[in-house]
């Protein structure tokens, strides 16, 4: 019979336990072994059996038991301990406080997944990953973080397959009340509220869910309230689910809604108001709408309003392709917004101006999230250096008149929470070597470039450590097969082969990640018989492990994970080849420490970052990887290999899979196989052992999420304080003003004449030539332009390629016809092909770069011919 109503009903552990409770509800647990230890022993089976999560556990844990354990002074002594650990870790001082004062007093960061622990299944991949390493790394640097994102009542989705491999979703319910997750409440006990106004005059409400992430709150937004009608309590199901409206009313309450819950949160709590927001991807764009609204009511009209918000605002974009971006019907979001629904006090095509495609190649009745995400932010970021360089590329238009590579979007390489993803067994062999405290802080605030203990671990340490993660994975993998096969419908008795699936002492290669085409999953099938002699080598076998979820709209993904189960369906390999379903971080945690190759072969550059690498990295894997992402950025021999791009303009994509697959059976068969079996004179494989040093010793240090935070920090998050400070009312009118008069007046500035002091069209390097300049500035003065001079090597067709710029100085003016003169020296300091122009850029001291309104005057064609190009 089914249960009518359903309740949590929850232990009442005895006094002496009360700190357990604590404990659980931090998620701090779920990257502090100690912890963790402390909760396995309350009950080995049922940690096990409640998936290692300590709200579960302690739902389960008979009375008798904690009665003992109330009871038990060493059990008691260790809870002592670990809360008051706990106590110091969220209270003390840590790297932040002790940085210069003008920091951000709090950060707003907003995402639509995060990526905790398997006991918070609210993210679908990389992206969510990357927002729990980034709260996980904010807490132990001590930044004072908020985390904003939505609470998903069926997460994203769990994995299983059929018998024939084809994948298959389940959308378990997830109770709040049996998370580690807390209502946020009034002083008067009701849980707090934010709503949102939908049109036709009805509402939606969500809850506030608060998990304790460390010393950082995390506010999880839920829709399914009984004040809601059953399509508003169904907004926040699931991730990722749903059509456009569905998707439109998710980005809404996570930015909208969001922003309401943290001056909930804030008003409640007494934490410090943020000084920044930090958009995570476009999905949360709508954050800065809700801001530029509060502002409304403080007498600031909407220009003004957008250039305060504007001045507090990061963006980071996550995603290479514009495929990747959302992007919503024009008349779907007029809409939702305006008098008759949410934000009435904004016009509705002000609103649309920030997210249309008004640029050559845009589609201009299309909202673009990330171009909204842009155009509120005055700074934005790639995730790797390669990708920065992409995104340039990517939002040009946005900036008209300037190279890609002047587009103000920088980049911040992803970093992983190496205490999340280091092995305990690899930690250990640190802690042995440097000590505990020492080796938990080079993980976690990091700030060395090496590693250089690491050089002092004796071979035979390595060698038996890699064996041993080896083995734990092997063991796993059998489980997961096991179980995998049962679901499949396999009986019992057909099932006895997985017990001699993968081999402790076989070189074992890992494949994990989303499953979208880009990222080939079955590049490795290219050529099967090259693949299986691989496999089957009699001396140098390997082995493959592969996981991966199709996004359930995606039926090309998931014919491409049907394709490779079926391959290691094949009784000729399966003992060498396994697919595990519902890839997830739980899975991962073994999988990382356990492979000795971890392989990444995307299409270039369409990954923008691709951290799975670095968490294997930061066990001892090596890296197979393509130059894409952060391998591109910091890839060496030492660490791994590089798989050579087919990436020329007459390869098609057929022939580039078929390339770059060839490229890596060589590097398999020629290069890494012969190294990991071929043994030194004691014995063991000491070249490769070396590559494992080398990568932890100089790569670690680079891959943390606490480089990554600091980065931030130092060069994003505080210009952006400052900023935000600068930017008062008044400052913000005063840039508003000054904006709407330059674009007015812009048509009319003119580069009207150049010349130098040089003769020929050749020179001597080192000399200096004199620059001369006359301009048009219309209605503008001085005070409001910068002339510059860019000069560097031109390429065949005259363009300069690595250009130098410097500011010109005004020499005089205005002239009879208004023009200004400017002038200034030109050094001649490279040989070659050099050439210069001249441009005009507005200039403001509350600009953060003076790309930043995509205007800019250069001199007409037939000037540029007249002025010539010097050292040809």
């Amino acid at each position: 019979m089914k249960a009518i109503r359903r309740f949590t009903v929850r232990p009442v552990l005895p006094e002496a336990l009360h700190p357990l409770s604590d404990l659980a509800r931090n998620l701090r647990w779920s990257w502090h072994a100690e912890t963790r230890d402390l909760f396995q022993s309350v009950d080995p089976e049922r940690w096990t059996a409640s998936g290692c999560d300590p709200v579960r556990l302690l739902g389960s844990v008979s009375s008798g038991r904690l009665a003992q354990l109330s009871g038990d002074r060493r059990f008691l002594r260790r809870l002592s301990a670990a809360a008051d650990d706990l106590n110091d870790y969220v209270t003390g001082d840590r790297w932040y406080q002790s940085q210069p004062a003008e920091l951000p007093a709090a950060i707003a960061y907003f995402s639509p997944e995060f990526g905790i622990t398997a006991a918070l299944p609210q993210y679908s991949g990389g992206l969510g990953i990357l927002a729990g390493d980034h709260l996980k790394a904010a807490s132990d640097l001590g930044v004072p973080l908020i985390g904003v994102g939505l609470l998903y009542r069926h997460g994203y989705f769990r994995q299983s397959l059929s018998r024939d491999g084809w994948q298959q979703e389940h959308y378990p319910v997830l109770d709040p009340n049996e998370l580690p997750v807390s209502l946020l409440r009034e002083p008067d006990g009701t849980p707090s509220q934010v709503s949102l106004a939908l049109p036709g005059g009805t509402a939606l409400h969500a809850r506030i869910w608060l998990a304790q992430v460390g010393r950082v709150p995390l506010l999880l937004l839920d829709s399914d309230v009984e004040e809601n009608d059953l399509g508003e309590r169904g907004v926040t199901d699931r991730l990722y689910g749903g059509g456009s409206e569905h998707r439109l009313l998710q980005e809404m309450l996570l930015g909208i809604g969001g922003v309401r819950a943290v001056r909930t949160y804030c008003r409640l709590t007494g934490h410090a108001r943020p000084e920044v927001f930090h958009t995570n991807e476009g999905h949360a764009g709508f954050l800065g709408l809700e801001r530029i609204h509060e502002l409304s009511y403080e007498d600031l009209d909407f220009e003004a309003a957008l250039e305060a918000v504007r001045a507090g605002t990061v963006f980071t974009t996550h995603t290479p392709v514009p495929a990747g971006i959302d992007r919503f019907d024009r008349e779907l979001v007029a809409r939702h917004f305006g008098p008759d629904a949410e934000l009435p006090r904004i016009d509705v095509e002000r609103i649309l101006q920030l997210g249309m495609e008004t640029y050559p190649g845009g589609e201009p009745n299309l909202f673009n999230m990330a171009v909204m995400g842009l155009r509120l932010g005055q700074r934005a970021n790639g995730v790797s250096l390669l990708h920065g360089q992409v995104s340039r590329e990517m939002f040009a238009g946005l900036w008209p008149g300037f190279d890609p590579a002047e587009v103000p979007i920088t980049s911040v390489t992803n970093g992983v929470h190496a205490p999340t993803w280091v092995a305990p067994e690899v930690f250990r062999l640190g802690a042995r070597q440097i000590g505990a405290q020492r080796t938990e802080d080079a993980l976690t605030v990091g700030g060395s470039e090496t590693w250089d203990a690491v050089a002092d671990i004796p071979d035979q340490d390595i060698w038996e450590l890699r064996r041993s993660l080896r083995e734990q994975l092997v063991t796993e993998v059998r489980e997961r097969l096991y179980a995998s096969w049962r679901q499949r419908g396999a009986g019992t008795a057909e099932l006895g082969w997985i017990d001699g699936v993968l081999d402790p002492d076989v070189l074992t290669i890992g494949f994990a990640r989303r499953v979208p085409s880009y990222k080939r999953l079955t590049l490795m099938l290219r050529d099967r018989d090259r693949l299986m002699d691989l496999l089957l080598h009699s001396e140098r076998p390997v082995q493959i492990v592969v996981a991966g979820k199709a996004h359930p709209a995606d039926d090309g993904g998931k014919r491409l994970v049907q394709e490779l189960v079926r391959f290691a369906d094949d009784p000729r390999v399966r003992h060498r080849i396994v697919f595990l379903p519902d890839y997830g971080m739980a899975m991962a945690q073994k999988l990382y420490p356990g492979c000795d190759i971890w392989l990444n072969n995307p299409l270039r550059p369409l990954e923008a970052c691709g951290t799975s690498g670095m968490k294997a990295a930061l066990n001892g894997c090596l890296n197979l990887s393509v130059l894409d992402g952060w391998w591109d950025e910091w890839f060496r021999p030492d660490f791994g290999w590089a798989i050579p791009t087919a990436d020329g303009t007459a390869v098609d994509d057929d022939r580039r899979d078929e390339l770059e697959a060839g490229a890596l059976y060589d590097l398999l068969e020629q290069r890494v196989a012969p190294r990991f079996y071929e043994l030194g004179q004691a014995g063991l494989p000491d070249r490769w052992i070396e590559m494992v040093r080398q990568t932890l010793s100089h790569l670690g240090p680079k891959l943390l999420a606490g480089r990554m935070v600091r980065e931030y920090v130092e060069r994003l998050y505080t210009p952006a304080a400052l900023a935000h400070r600068s930017m008062d009312h008044p400052a913000a009118r005063e840039l508003a003003v000054w904006k709407s008069r330059v674009r007015a007046a812009w048509p009319h500035v003119t580069v009207d004449h150049v010349e130098t002091t040089a003769a020929t069209a050749t020179a001597e390097l080192g000399s200096t030539l004199s620059l001369r300049v006359l301009v048009a500035l219309g209605d503008l003065a001085p005070d409001d332009v910068e002339v510059q001079a860019v000069s560097g090597r031109v390429d065949s067709e005259d363009r300069i390629t690595d250009g130098t710029t410097f500011p010109l100085k005004p020499a005089g003016g205005p002239d009879q016809e208004g023009r200004w003169h400017y002038e200034g020296p030109l050094s001649l300091d490279r040989t070659g092909p050099f050439g210069y122009t001249v441009r005009i850029l507005p200039a403001h001291r509350l600009l953060a770069s003076n790309a930043e309104l995509g205007l800019v005057a250069v001199p007409a064609e037939e000037l540029v011919e007249g002025a010539g190009v010097l050292m040809r």
